[in-house]
């Protein structure tokens, strides 16, 4: 079996027998089980052990410059600061700042047993719409918990800088768009201006996820409903709640809506909640005002459609290779005009 790249077994095993104090861990197995444009993921199990020994080990992608690596602190940070709230987050083990032993900082972590639902529901779990209601509920009251945490009560007073967040947001996705911009786009340019004039006034500051939905979270097997664990904290920040809140409605397609973004599709499936009953419930379970949330729905579509842009982008300059990038310029243009209608319309 080839090494994988980034987390050398020969390395990993004896530094963990150390870190951890605990000789079993001298002799590994690595396996890469997430890459791509984010952070690398891989399950590190100890010679002769099980699934149910094995740990997660997180670190930036290899070649990454170095200020990407602080993502590893932060992410352990908040995971670690999460442990003892109602947010499900796996249990933090050790974090290692010392780039000399895998080249970046890396941190590891539990592995949580739990179900990733990512394009479909597997056959046999979640069959009956109750249950795949149970779901939709279970990720809503999943977030309105973590806007729930007093940052400073939990060591993250100084996690971000919550004061002016989303106008700050509206100026760094307009920049990312203006650098990478594939063609003219004055739809998508109106829509940048038309949010930067009309931010709204922060109800409360909180833990902002950055890309909470369904497949950056594990289910559990048993009990549908019922989230075993919130992944994929390198987004994470202080800020404006209802921004999870948006972006969480770009990934909710509902019964008859095709994706125009390239999201999954299981929130179609018959018994999810629709969008408005997920704003219902966040607005009871958060006690949050969402009589702006078109705003914040339409910010989503248009971070949305500025990332897909710099993908766009990257792909045209060969900085993409190995990752089929066609049709992605095809999603822009309906994610402003998403945009659009939620602040013309209030279509969310």
């Amino acid at each position: 079996m080839a090494t994988p790249s980034g987390a050398d077994p020969a390395v990993v095993g004896p530094y963990l027998a150390s870190a951890l104090g605990d000789e079993r861990w001298r002799s590994v197995t690595v396996d890469l089980i997430a890459a791509g444009m984010s952070n690398l993921t891989y399950v590190v199990t100890p010679e002769g052990g099980s699934a149910g020994d094995s740990v997660i080990l997180r670190r930036p992608p290899t070649g990454a410059v170095l200020a990407t690596a602080h993502d590893m602190a932060r992410e352990h940070k908040v995971i670690s600061a999460l442990g003892p709230t109602p947010v499900p987050v796996p249990r933090t083990l050790h974090l290692c700042t010392d780039t000399g032993v895998l080249g970046a900082p890396f941190y590891v972590m539990q592995r949580v047993v739990g179900l990733h639902v990512i394009d479909r529901i597997p056959e046999g779990y979640a069959d009956a719409p109750d249950q795949r209601r149970a779901i939709g509920e279970g990720l809503v009251d999943v977030l309105a918990d973590l806007h729930s945490v007093d940052p400073a009560a939990v060591g993250l007073a100084d996690f971000g800088r919550p004061e002016g967040f989303m106008a700050r947001q509206v100026r760094r996705w307009t920049q990312q768009w203006e650098a990478t911009r594939d063609r003219d786009r004055p739809g998508l340019d109106a829509l940048a201006a038309r949010l930067a004039e009309t931010v709204p006034t922060t109800q409360r500051h909180g833990i902002v996820h950055g890309d909470f939905r369904l497949d950056n979270c594990l289910l559990d097997p048993e009990v549908p409903g019922r989230v075993r664990a919130v992944l994929d904290w390198e987004m994470s920040t202080l800020g404006d709640p209802l921004a999870d809140l948006g972006m969480l409605h770009v990934y909710w397609p509902q019964a008859g809506e095709r994706s125009v973004a390239g999201q999954s599709t299981v929130t179609a499936l018959e018994g999810f909640p629709t969008r408005a009953e997920v704003a219902a419930r966040y607005g009871e379970r958060s006690g949050l005002d969402l009589s702006d949330l078109n705003w914040y729905v339409g910010f989503a579509y248009f971070k949305f459609a500025a990332i897909v842009a710099g993908i766009v982008a990257r792909s045209a300059a060969g900085a993409m290779a190995g990752k089929d990038t066609t049709g992605y310029a095809d999603r822009i243009d309906p994610c402003v005009e998403r945009g659009r209608a939620a602040l013309d319309d209030g279509a969310i």
